[in-house]
């Protein structure tokens, strides 16, 4: 059903994929939006270990919810900022590219939870992080990301 990579010697283990789902602050989530176009948007994500689902939050209307509403199949892609190999002059960039079927979550308890877990990414100030939770929880909703395929590369930029 997903097609394999044609440089597998690029390939990077599924290790290395979820370690930089889990360093990198955001990404781009990408879904069909209006006519059949895709419709990319940066966003901050979380991935959680637990269940194996990448979360986003989001707000609770808008063109990203209309597509998901329509079709909730997507996918996101995430890359790191890339390092210089002695002697080379390009960049080696790793990224990852999760595929799946986004679920809208509305319940505030997990919508809580899960945006505390993805605030640890930003910054450990719990007051903060509270104040942030019990301000904008109830205008907030999350997506979560069943991955049903996920793959990721390294190349040099040259």
């Amino acid at each position: 059903m997903f097609r394999e990579l044609q440089r597998k010697k690029n390939k990077l283990p599924q290790e290395s994929c979820i370690a930089l789902l889990r360093k990198e602050t955001r990404g781009v989530l990408s879904v069909l939006g209006d006519d059949g176009y895709p419709y990319g948007m940066p966003m901050n994500h979380y991935y959680n270990e637990a269940d194996g689902k990448l979360y986003f939050h989001c707000g609770r209307s808008g063109h990203r919810l209309d597509a998901l509403r329509k079709q909730n199949k997507a996918s996101f892609c995430v890359y790191d900022k890339g390092v210089r190999k002695e002697g080379e002059w390009a960049l080696n960039v790793c990224s990852v590219i999760a595929f799946g079927k986004v679920e809208i979550i509305e319940d505030l308890e997990q919508i809580a939870t899960i945006t505390r877990e993805l605030s640890y990414k930003f910054t450990q100030d719990e007051a903060y992080i509270q104040r942030e939770i019990e301000q904008f929880a109830d205008k907030t909703y999350l997506l979560a990301m069943t991955i049903e395929h996920l793959c990721g590369k390294e190349v040099n930029e040259s």
